[in-house]
């Protein structure tokens, strides 16, 4: 059973009477452009087949009802609350996130009336996976449709608006520091392809991605871990690269070229010299990676994905030991290229793998875990697929 399908089910078994519509979202990874998308820069993810469903009525009031089926197998209500009493930390827990799409979307103008909503979600949370975001995209989409606007209807925002809508949510109302990455990839790709988005422009082209034609796979390493300082660590950095481009006078760190580096950190402070020199050589590997998979050079992409990790290991910081036993373990066994993924400090790596290869690669990390005396991780292979959109 589909994730659609389980929220209509529950939806009609919670409220006595079949939903007005489902939609869903899906999680996502990130080819490569980690950390960019703050920094007005390139990004490469694509859509995941794990997704996140709501099944959505619209109320008489302008009450919103909302439940969410966890992971015991029951389905957890959150207190109602008005529509015109949502403020910012107000509800919190798992509520926040799609009372916070609701507040946004009312902040930006929409009339929305109340809502009974009841969620479903495949995509693991904790993973680096963007569970949050797809729920978030998900709702965006259900509540826009109730009040008339969804894609498709006269006068309806454009996905990458509802992006930003959807940020705002996460931003000020959930209080989570996000760029723009994860909104606009869920709401966005597109089957079989990467999303090469400019976050400055909005400037978007869907890249095929077929590494299969080529004999290889993207294999996704979730290490199932998460440390306590994430949230604090991704803040420092935000941080510190919005000091980087003031310090240099630019309006963001994409507007510094790789071939001036050399010119341009000395400049800086000290610890803000490796926060800089990540965002813009992360650019720079987006930009050949594109260019790569335009031409059909699917195995050539594996050293950026190192570099990539390397970069974000001992430049940005934000790699965790689970992580770094992955991206090695895999590339010990014969993966092509590999790298972690997401905000960083665990979540999932990713690695380029050969078809032939992949069980003994994937039996080389699970072992590397096991030696350390690690849970095993969760590995499946990554399969691109379509963004949000209705269900029923």
């Amino acid at each position: 059973m589909t994730a659609a399908e389980r929220a209509a089910e529950l939806f009609t078994a919670e409220h006595g009477h079949e939903p007005d519509a489902v939609w869903s979202a899906p999680g996502r990874l990130n080819l490569i452009g980690e950390h960019t998308d703050y920094n007005d820069g390139f990004v490469l993810p694509c859509a995941l087949p794990h997704r996140t469903a709501v099944a959505v009525r619209a109320r008489a009031d302008d009450v919103l009802g909302m439940a969410t089926f966890g992971d015991d197998g029951r389905l957890h209500r959150a207190a109602d609350v008005r529509l015109a009493e949502l403020r910012p930390g107000q509800p919190s827990g798992w509520a926040a996130y799609p009372a916070g799409v609701a507040w946004a979307l009312r902040e930006a103008g929409f009339a929305l009336p109340g809502a009974d909503l009841v969620l479903v979600g495949e995509v693991p949370t904790g993973a680096g996976l963007s569970s949050s975001h797809a729920l978030e995209c998900a709702v965006a989409l259900a509540l826009l449709q109730l009040a008339g606007r969804a894609p498709g209807d006269p006068g309806a925002p454009s996905r990458t608006e509802i992006a930003r809508f959807v940020q705002r949510a996460e931003n000020d109302f959930v209080g989570a520091y996000t760029g723009l990455l994860d909104q606009t990839a869920s709401l966005r790709c597109t089957e079989a392809h990467v999303l090469f988005y400019d976050v400055r422009s909005g400037d978007s082209e869907q890249i095929p991605f077929d590494p299969l034609s080529a004999g290889l796979e993207l294999l996704v390493i979730d290490t199932r871990t998460k440390h306590s300082h994430a949230e604090s660590g991704y803040g420092d950095r935000r941080r510190g690269c919005e000091r980087a481009a003031e310090l240099l006078e630019v309006a963001a760190l994409r507007d510094v070229a790789e071939a001036d580096l050399g010119a341009v950190l000395p400049r800086l402070p000290e610890e803000l010299r490796p926060l800089v020199r990540h965002v813009v050589t992360e650019d720079e590997r987006v930009l050949r990676t594109v260019a790569l998979l335009r031409d059909g050079h699917y195995a050539e992409v594996g050293p950026l994905l190192t570099a990539s990790h390397t970069s974000l290991r001992d430049d940005y910081r934000v790699s965790s030991a689970e992580l770094d036993l992955a991206v090695d373990g895999a590339l010990a066994a014969g993966a092509l290229g590999a790298r972690m993924i997401g905000g960083g400090f665990g979540g999932s790596a990713i690695a380029l793998v050969p078809t032939v290869s992949r069980e003994v690669i994937e039996d080389a990390v699970v072992a590397g875990f096991e030696r350390r005396g690690l849970a095993s991780p969760r590995l499946f292979a990554a399969i691109p697929s379509a963004g949000a959109g209705r269900d029923r």
